[in-house]
């Protein structure tokens, strides 16, 4: 199996007279263009998701397993955080968390990610 790059990928838009970036991840599901949004955790990501991107408008998506075991019934529960990712000429690593803006983006990207792992 090929592991295949997923980007996210950001633009600008015009809001009170102040330019911001939405940021977002394109692709194909079944024959339809899905365009899932992603948000930093907190609103001071944005700051930080800045950096990461520089002067970029796109950066590769990472995914980051984990695992939970409660306590009390030894139940496990398994998925992924996400993380956006880049890397100057010089190696050094910038990155910041991200999670899907609502649950139908975080249905949409599940959509997206089991047809690029199969």
């Amino acid at each position: 199996m090929e592991d295949k790059k997923i980007l996210v990928e950001r633009e600008t838009y015009e809001k009170d007279g102040k330019k911001f970036f939405s940021y977002f991840i394109k692709g194909n599901v079944r024959g339809k263009d899905i365009r899932v949004l992603i948000v930093p955790p907190d609103y001071g990501g944005y700051a930080a998701l800045d950096i990461v991107f520089g002067e970029a408008m796109s950066a590769q998506l990472m995914m980051v397993p984990y695992e939970i075991r409660d306590e009390k019934t030894g139940k496990v529960s398994k998925g992924n955080s996400y993380a956006v990712h880049s890397e100057d000429e010089d190696g050094t690593v910038y990155e910041c968390k991200i999670k899907p803006m609502r649950v139908s983006d975080k249905t949409l990207l599940n959509m997206l990610l089991a047809k690029k792992t199969a």
